[in-house]
Protein backbone atom coordinates (compact mmCIF):
# COMPACT_ATOMS: atom_id res chain seq x y z
CA UNK A 1 0.00 0.00 0.00
CA UNK A 2 1.60 3.40 -0.85
CA UNK A 3 2.70 5.60 2.04
CA UNK A 4 0.13 8.35 1.40
CA UNK A 5 -2.72 5.61 1.97
CA UNK A 6 -1.67 4.38 5.28
CA UNK A 7 -2.44 5.85 8.51
CA UNK A 8 -0.38 7.93 10.32
CA UNK A 9 0.62 6.57 13.69
CA UNK A 10 1.00 8.24 17.03
CA UNK A 11 2.98 7.27 19.57
CA UNK A 12 1.72 8.32 23.27
CA UNK A 13 3.40 6.02 25.81
CA UNK A 14 2.44 2.22 24.93
CA UNK A 15 -0.57 3.27 23.27
CA UNK A 16 -0.18 3.82 19.27
CA UNK A 17 -2.81 5.90 17.58
CA UNK A 18 -3.78 5.43 13.88
CA UNK A 19 -5.01 8.56 11.83
CA UNK A 20 -6.60 8.02 8.48
CA UNK A 21 -5.24 10.22 6.09
CA UNK A 22 -7.83 12.93 5.72
CA UNK A 23 -8.44 12.71 9.40
CA UNK A 24 -4.89 13.76 9.45
CA UNK A 25 -5.01 17.01 7.55
CA UNK A 26 -7.33 18.64 10.24
CA UNK A 27 -9.66 21.25 9.57
CA UNK A 28 -9.64 25.48 10.12
CA UNK A 29 -11.88 26.77 12.62
CA UNK A 30 -12.03 30.47 13.27
CA UNK A 31 -14.71 30.12 16.05
CA UNK A 32 -15.58 27.66 18.76
CA UNK A 33 -19.00 27.18 20.49
CA UNK A 34 -19.53 24.64 23.45
CA UNK A 35 -22.59 23.95 24.95
CA UNK A 36 -23.11 20.98 27.75
CA UNK A 37 -25.53 18.76 29.46
CA UNK A 38 -25.43 16.70 32.15
CA UNK A 39 -23.38 14.31 31.00
CA UNK A 40 -21.97 15.64 27.95
CA UNK A 41 -19.66 18.73 26.53
CA UNK A 42 -20.07 19.29 22.86
CA UNK A 43 -17.43 21.53 21.14
CA UNK A 44 -18.55 22.37 17.75
CA UNK A 45 -15.45 23.99 15.40
CA UNK A 46 -16.84 26.19 12.68
CA UNK A 47 -15.17 28.14 10.15
CA UNK A 48 -16.69 31.61 9.27
CA UNK A 49 -15.70 33.27 6.20
CA UNK A 50 -14.99 37.14 6.64
CA UNK A 51 -17.81 39.15 6.13
CA UNK A 52 -20.14 36.03 5.80
CA UNK A 53 -23.77 36.00 7.49
CA UNK A 54 -23.14 32.51 8.32
CA UNK A 55 -20.68 29.66 9.26
CA UNK A 56 -19.93 25.59 8.75
CA UNK A 57 -19.22 23.11 11.61
CA UNK A 58 -16.81 21.59 10.72
CA UNK A 59 -16.00 19.19 13.38
CA UNK A 60 -18.13 18.38 16.12
CA UNK A 61 -16.62 16.84 18.99
CA UNK A 62 -18.42 14.74 22.22
CA UNK A 63 -16.72 14.78 25.54
CA UNK A 64 -17.56 13.32 28.93
CA UNK A 65 -17.18 15.67 31.64
CA UNK A 66 -14.17 14.51 33.02
CA UNK A 67 -12.58 14.03 29.87
CA UNK A 68 -13.23 18.17 28.60
CA UNK A 69 -11.94 18.87 32.66
CA UNK A 70 -8.27 17.10 31.41
CA UNK A 71 -8.77 18.70 27.91
CA UNK A 72 -9.03 21.98 29.23
CA UNK A 73 -6.39 21.74 31.83
CA UNK A 74 -3.86 20.22 28.77
CA UNK A 75 -4.98 23.33 26.57
CA UNK A 76 -3.72 25.57 29.61
CA UNK A 77 -0.29 23.60 30.15
CA UNK A 78 0.28 23.88 25.85
CA UNK A 79 -0.56 28.00 25.83
CA UNK A 80 1.59 28.29 29.05
CA UNK A 81 4.45 26.35 27.20
CA UNK A 82 3.64 27.56 23.92
CA UNK A 83 3.43 31.63 25.47
CA UNK A 84 7.23 30.73 27.17
CA UNK A 85 8.53 30.02 23.83
CA UNK A 86 7.26 32.41 21.19
CA UNK A 87 5.73 34.84 23.62
CA UNK A 88 2.35 36.23 24.95
CA UNK A 89 -0.54 35.67 22.75
CA UNK A 90 -2.55 39.02 22.70
CA UNK A 91 -5.90 38.24 23.02
CA UNK A 92 -8.61 40.35 20.72
CA UNK A 93 -12.89 40.45 20.64
CA UNK A 94 -13.47 38.42 17.33
CA UNK A 95 -15.03 40.69 15.06
CA UNK A 96 -18.71 39.25 14.93
CA UNK A 97 -20.91 39.65 11.41
CA UNK A 98 -24.09 41.44 11.86
CA UNK A 99 -26.81 42.61 9.41
CA UNK A 100 -25.05 46.18 9.60
CA UNK A 101 -21.78 45.44 9.82
CA UNK A 102 -19.04 44.13 11.86
CA UNK A 103 -19.05 44.20 15.41
CA UNK A 104 -15.83 45.82 17.33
Amino acid sequence: MPESEKDAVINAGELQIGVDPDVANGVYANLAMINHSPDEFIVDFIFVQPGAPRGQVRSRVVLAPGHYKRLLAAMQQNLERYEKTFGTIEARLPQVPMPDGPVN
